[in-house]
């Protein structure tokens, strides 16, 4: 926190501080607050000498937490937090801007309900402010992102309704391992019990979804970021392989995880995967490579790739000397 706050401010944001953190010690109520633990301790006392019942525990498991049955007042945002909150609205939903926006309206009263001292700016941010819309998001239903959420974390199996983008819809039973945003999309990370093996959904494209009385466990220590990741490079219906003229390590930084699985081959290296759009995986991924390399496998990324480098080579025209214009 800034140097200039008052006291009234840092005992505020030490309530705050154990409304979020049950157990707090000292040591790190004052990292929070930026002061020393004598003075973290009393701020505390300032809250209970304002009638807020703050308890405190021994040992190395103790620390502060607020009684039971208190009534905490209003949520305290800083400047720096609502600014925050409406500028990751902005990146996360352009339409924010929208007061018939579902969560715009939501920030809408959010904002509103701040002082004027640090709302203004809030609100002067998200009128002004402009977001281009991503073409590649899609937003869920909340209803079901919230089933889904409450499936997860109380581990129970869930039986959903699903349409794939070529129109096939089927019912699934799956073990809701994590819900997974990545680049606008929302994705359930599951095990499928229908395929028996690891499934990414888009979220939005589940029509319904319910809790069932069955439980699971989901896999140990697992990272749901990298899991999803690897799996959507595999499971598509046209395969890949492409053989690169330089080590794993040289290739590795050009190489995002749903391009498929990066292997020592010889002196150089093979990207073994699979795609649902090969003209997107020669244009938009293999072109950005800089090494040289050949398409070993899959016929249809073959062709994506001698289509693209033809509409390339027709783009430039032949300067040498003595070359002969091409007819229109």
């Amino acid at each position: 926190m800034p140097h200039d706050v008052s006291p009234t401010a840092r005992a505020l944001r030490t309530l705050e501080i154990l409304r979020t953190r049950p157990t707090t010690t000292a040591g790190e109520l004052a990292e929070r607050l930026g002061v020393t633990e004598r003075a973290a301790r009393r701020y505390v006392g300032i809250l209970r000498e304002a009638g807020i019942p703050v308890e405190s525990a021994r040992g190395p498991h103790g620390g502060y937490r607020l009684g039971r049955g208190t009534r905490l007042p209003p949520v305290h945002f800083t400047q720096a937090e609502a600014l925050g909150l409406v500028m990751a609205a902005l990146g996360g939903r352009p339409a924010v801007t929208d007061a018939d926006d579902l969560v715009g309206a939501a920030l809408g009263k959010v904002v509103k309900a701040l002082p004027e001292s640090v709302g203004r700016q809030a609100a002067l941010l998200r009128e002004y402010a402009a977001a281009a819309p991503d073409p590649y998001a899609a937003h869920p239903d909340p209803a079901v992102t919230s089933t889904l959420v409450e499936a997860v974390a109380h581990r129970r199996r869930v039986l959903l309704t699903y349409r794939s983008e070529s129109g096939n819809a089927w019912e699934e039973e799956a073990d809701p391992w994590s819900l997974v945003v990545r680049h606008g999309r929302w994705y359930l990370l599951c095990h499928s019990h229908r395929a028996d093996a690891v499934r990414t959904y888009r979220v939005d494209r589940i029509g319904e979804v319910r809790c069932t009385a069955h439980g699971f466990d989901p896999p140990v220590g697992f990272d749901p970021v990298a899991v999803l990741e690897e799996n959507l490079g595999t499971g598509w219906r046209f395969a890949t392989r492409v053989v690169f003229d330089a080590p794993p390590a040289e290739v590795a930084p050009w190489i995002r995880p749903p391009m498929g699985r990066l292997e020592p081959l010889g002196d150089g290296c093979v990207l073994v995967g699979s795609t649902r759009n090969p003209d997107m995986y020669a244009q938009e991924w293999l072109a950005r490579v800089p090494v040289p390399f050949r398409i070993d496998g899959g016929a249809e990324l073959r062709a994506a790739a001698a289509a693209l480098a033809a509409r390339f080579t027709a783009a430039v025209p032949d300067h040498r000397p003595g070359a002969r214009p091409s007819a229109d």
